[in-house]
């Protein structure tokens, strides 16, 4: 588990600066080996790697996501004010990704489901 952790942390990390692509890139063939010979549930991992993706971009203070939220938004709207509206986004997600570390069959049940 701490070594999921550790690659859930990267991720956040590279998430400041590189876009997802870049990212997935980088980290997926060797997460994928790891994750395959600790025989960890790769949909479990998978899931929590697109969360983790998704809250890198979002975190200041060189999140891409913030950035295009700013080229789009008034003159008037601040980064300041920007970091301020992405704090209840930045929570939720850290939750989403605590149940979903915590509880792996929050991620697992629909696909179970379907197959």
């Amino acid at each position: 588990m701490g070594l999921i952790a550790a690659m859930m942390l990267v991720l956040i990390f590279l998430g400041l600066f590189v876009e997802q692509v870049s990212m997935m890139l980088i980290t997926l063939p060797i997460f994928n080996a790891l994750v395959q010979k600790l025989g960890v549930d790769t949909i479990w991992f998978g899931v929590m790697f697109l969360i983790c993706m998704q809250l890198g971009l979002l975190l200041p203070p060189h999140g891409l996501l913030l950035m295009t939220m700013k080229g789009v938004a008034p003159r008037e709207v601040t980064m300041a004010h920007i970091f301020r509206a992405v704090i209840p986004y930045i929570a939720m997600s850290l939750l989403v990704l605590a149940l979903v570390f915590l509880v792996p069959a929050v991620a697992v049940w629909l696909p179970k489901v379907l197959v």
